[in-house]
């Protein structure tokens, strides 16, 4: 009888173990799904960042009308892209950044002109944040993505009702002009 009690104690031990082990994976990917939250809401403001300086430079006057209407209208498409469509624009976007700032001699330009410099400077930061914002976000959603995969998460279904995170792919290459007056 007691040998019996003593299996029930050992039984009860092992289960109260494995349900702290699941809360304790459970609340690892809740964690893992904010810091994916918090981190795409970082990149969603450095990229609206990035196309407001754009478009503020290209309304300036201190670029050609070619360039300037090229650069608003990458600028204007990517912040008003839908969620299915936002990875392009702003691709297009460092595109027409490539095209309008591959130079260096287009940089000095803007600068020359008035209020270039803080312009040119504000827009060669918000250029230079884009690839770190994006790597950072992708980082977390591998992360997650990783948990989500285990076994123990499927099979109990930790993840709950949470969408799986999916990755932000785009052209983030920042022009050669920016990015050495960056640095």
């Amino acid at each position: 009888m007691i040998e019996t009690f003593s299996w029930i104690g050992v039984a009860v031990v092992v289960l109260i173990a494995f349900g702290l082990y699941l809360s304790w994976t459970a609340g690892r990917l809740d964690r893992l799904h904010a810091r994916t939250d918090a981190t795409r809401a970082s990149l969603d403001a450095t990229l609206l960042r990035r196309a407001s300086v754009a478009q503020e430079v290209a309304t300036a006057g201190v670029l050609d009308p070619a360039a300037s209407i090229v650069l608003y209208e990458a600028a204007h498409a990517a912040r008003q892209a839908e969620e299915e469509q936002r990875e392009v624009a702003e691709s297009e976007l460092s595109q027409a950044l490539r095209a309008v700032f591959g130079e260096p001699a287009q940089v000095e330009a803007v600068r020359a002109a008035p209020g270039g410099v803080e312009a040119a400077d504000e827009l060669a930061a918000a250029v230079r944040r884009v690839p770190m914002a994006r790597r950072f976000y992708n980082d977390a959603v591998r992360a997650a993505r990783a948990l989500r995969r285990h076994r123990k998460v499927r099979w109990f279904r930790l993840a709950g009702h949470a969408p799986r995170p999916l990755t932000f792919e785009m052209d983030d290459e920042p022009p050669t002009a920016l990015a050495d007056r960056a640095a």
